[in-house]
């Protein structure tokens, strides 16, 4: 268990090495076989996502308008929760209002407690009510096996940190392009910079690896995108734009539904 746990700061690849790894660990789950891949619904109870409980203190005309947001978003928002959509909505409008993101109508979350056999992350487009992207992510090789489980802060740990982020600048790394990202939430994710948490692309976060595997493999922490889509993720969201890495036990500041609705009065989705 200790060589599944293990990490060093940074975001480096750990796709096929630590799978072998980690199978080898007595006890651990194995990955699901490519054709026995299933939905959400028909995964046994290990998997499936945990029940959220609506965001406390939000208005009825708000929620309204998240739902009705979610329905305008059509069948590639279908597997987006109602629920993580409502948090990702609330503290983005929160933020705003804050000054905190300065990209208005972006908005990129990330479901990080549904397996990852499964496309959790979407790129939306909230002016035009669009899904502009959406894509397989892989979690940290500290957070769990097929569904992430633990997540952290702590620097080494190589695990996903919940909550949210801004977009900041990019750069060309070990992974080509890349996107940094500055945690919001003390104590959750406020140690990204430090930890080089970024968007770049990643082999074993992409379909292929999914093919083969039957699960993708881990980043130390990143967020990391499938080779085939990361450019055209990492500049879509540009910079400025929020990001939420929903998930279990997930706290945050930013979710207050009473500033919430008074930003989307005053500005609406802007």
């Amino acid at each position: 268990m200790a060589a599944l746990l293990a990490g060093t700061a940074g975001c480096q690849s750990v796709g096929e090495k630590s799978q072998a790894t980690a199978a080898a660990v007595p006890g651990q789950r194995q990955p699901l076989a490519p054709d026995t891949l299933s939905p959400a619904a028909a995964l046994p109870d290990s998997l499936r996502p945990t029940v959220l409980a609506p965001v406390p203190g939000l208005s009825d005309s708000l929620r309204r308008e998240v739902a009705a947001l979610h329905q305008a978003l059509g069948p590639a928002a279908q597997a987006l929760r109602p629920a993580v959509l409502e948090r990702a909505c609330v503290g983005y409008l929160t933020l705003r209002h804050a000054g905190r993101i300065r990209r208005p109508g972006v908005l990129a979350v990330a479901d990080m407690d549904l397996p990852s056999t499964e496309k959790r992350l979407w790129v939306l487009n909230l002016k035009d009510r669009k899904v502009v992207h959406r894509s397989y992510v892989a979690h940290g090789r500290g957070s769990g096996w097929v569904r992430a489980r633990r997540f952290s802060n702590r620097i080494k740990s190589a695990c996903t940190a919940l909550g949210f982020y801004r977009t900041a600048d990019t750069y060309a790394g070990k992974h080509g392009l890349s996107r940094r990202l500055h945690g919001l939430d003390r104590g959750q994710n406020s140690n990204a910079l430090d930890r080089y948490v970024v968007l770049h692309g990643a082999d074993y976060a992409g379909p292929e690896y999914l093919r083969q595997h039957g699960q993708l493999g881990y980043s130390r922490g990143c967020p990391a995108l499938p080779p085939e889509q990361y450019r055209a993720i990492i500049n879509a969201v540009g910079e400025g734009a929020c990001l939420l890495l929903s998930g279990p036990g997930l706290e945050s500041k930013w979710l207050d539904g009473a500033v919430a609705a008074r930003q989307l009065a005053a500005r609406g989705w802007q």
